[in-house]
């Protein structure tokens, strides 16, 4: 595949002096080139509602001074671009004598292929598949009144390239089906979703059994919420269910966790580190290494490779995750971290896929120890502030335990609490780690990157549960 480097009207060699003269003097920095491709179909009452084609690419060059950072991108490779944008990022490195570091290890790793996934399946054939989940779930079931279903993909090239002369390069693909179901009885509507993805191609989304499964669990969900009750109010044990309700740990836990919020003393984790912050038992990690997930990458958009990091460890933190800015302030290591959003974003310190590690108990003996409590199978939106730590929660599928026993569907449930003292309050953890489907996307300072989250069955011991029913 041709680099993206041999695009300037300039040589390569004349790129890279470019580059070491723009970063000489910095503490770190590097040229950071991307082309990405990327559709979107969204089929929605019937009809084929939006269809999306968009084709970018351009450049980010960066000098790191201290805590300081010159940063300028554009979206034409060209010399005369990358010599602007040079003498615009010279300006940090003004009365600064840094030391360039090291430069990041190579890595053999392949944590996915190269294919593009807008390839395949032809865009018609798309239309038709979106077309037959509509017309199935509305023969499924009669009460069905709305169907939006879609399908996404992407592709992304990037390459990096630093003053001492490494570079690095990735081939990201990356693909999404969602479907949203709204069913009614009388005046009465509920919504279920259900949503699956993955860097890989469409081969197993489009595969009768594969979209047959996402179309059913999305109306089994808007059934079930058809029949639930007003969740009731209060202080109760809660059962959390595994994979997709890990996004409460991601967002009250994941980002207090990430560098920069620890290194500026603003995360409610800072000051920790061999500290007890959760229970006995709690392990947390973020691991960016796992094949073909949606959070996955081999190496980050700074050419470090990807890593599988642990975060708390039997309950006590033991690390962070870093960028090489962030990294090298608190005299530690990067962690393979550092992710944008394109080449016009500087990076900074962001999750991968982030989950809790199993533990001995069955989902059974979790649910059944529990005399009067809530069961939360799925979230939806939630809050949180990082400073604090205080989060809010929706449940999106949700029931009432009642001696042991899972009994009524519930809505309008909302879990409140604080992401530290919610992590004390885990007294058993399940068998089942497991992350979820692959929809997850992350945003920090108007950056959003794809993540997977995860968990096992856990039970937290009197939490506070918002209701609509005191």
């Amino acid at each position: 595949m041709d680099s993206i480097i041999d695009q300037f009207d300039i040589s390569a060699e004349e790129v890279r002096r470019v580059v070491e003269d723009t970063i000489a003097g910095a503490d770190d920095g590097e040229l950071y080139l991307e082309r990405s491709q990327s559709e979107s179909l969204l089929f929605d009452n019937g009809r084929l509602k939006t269809a999306n084609y968009n084709t970018d690419q351009g450049f980010g060059l960066r000098a790191v001074a201290g805590e300081a950072t010159g940063y300028a991108h554009a979206n034409e490779i060209s010399s005369s671009a990358l010599r602007r944008a040079a003498n615009a990022v010279s300006a940090v490195k003004h009365g600064h004598a840094g030391k360039l570091a090291l430069a990041p290890a190579q890595t053999n790793q392949k944590l996915y292929s190269d294919d593009n996934p807008l390839l395949a399946p032809a865009f018609d054939e798309k239309v038709r598949l979106l077309q037959e989940i509509d017309a199935w779930l509305r023969a499924k079931d009669p009460r069905v009144r709305q169907v939006t279903a879609s399908l996404a993909a992407s592709w992304q090239h990037v390459e990096i390239l630093r003053a001492d002369g490494y570079t690095a390069r990735d081939i990201r693909p990356m693909v999404r089906m969602n479907i949203s179901v709204v069913v009614g009885d009388g005046d009465r509507q509920e919504s279920g979703n259900y949503g699956t993805g993955g860097r890989k191609s469409f081969g197993e989304f489009v595969t009768e059994d594969s979209w047959q499964f996402a179309a059913s669990e999305a109306l089994r969900q808007a059934l079930v919420n058809l029949e639930a009750s007003p969740s009731p109010a209060g202080t109760f044990d809660v059962v959390l269910a595994n994979g997709w309700p890990g996004v409460m740990l991601h967002e009250a836990v994941g980002h207090g966790l990430e560098g920069d919020f620890n290194r500026k003393k603003t995360s409610a984790f800072a000051d920790l580190l061999g500290t007890q912050v959760a229970a006995k038992g709690v392990t947390v990690v973020d691991d960016g290494t796992v094949a073909e997930r949606r959070g996955s990458i081999t190496i980050d958009d700074e050419g470090t490779p990807s890593n599988r990091t642990v975060l708390i460890e039997d309950g006590k933190l033991v690390g962070y995750m870093q960028d090489r800015l962030n990294a090298r302030l608190m005299g530690m290591k990067s962690t393979g971290n550092g992710r944008r959003q394109s080449y016009a974003h500087e990076p900074m310190p962001r999750m991968t896929n982030t989950f809790m590690t199993s533990g001995d108990y069955t989902p059974e003996e979790i649910i059944g120890s529990v005399k009067k409590g809530i069961y939360a199978v799925s979230f939806g939106g939630g809050q949180v502030d990082i400073t604090s730590g205080k989060f809010v929660f929706d449940c999106t599928e949700a029931y009432l335990i009642e001696d042991g026993k899972v009994t009524r569907p519930i809505k309008g449930a909302t879990l409140i609490g604080n992401g530290p003292d919610a992590m004390h309050r885990v007294s058993m953890i399940g068998n089942d780690s497991s992350l979820d489907t692959g929809i997850g996307n992350c945003g920090k300072s108007g950056q959003w990157v794809p993540v997977g989250v995860g968990q096992p069955h856990l039970r937290m011991d009197r939490m506070t549960v918002g209701g609509t029913q005191a």
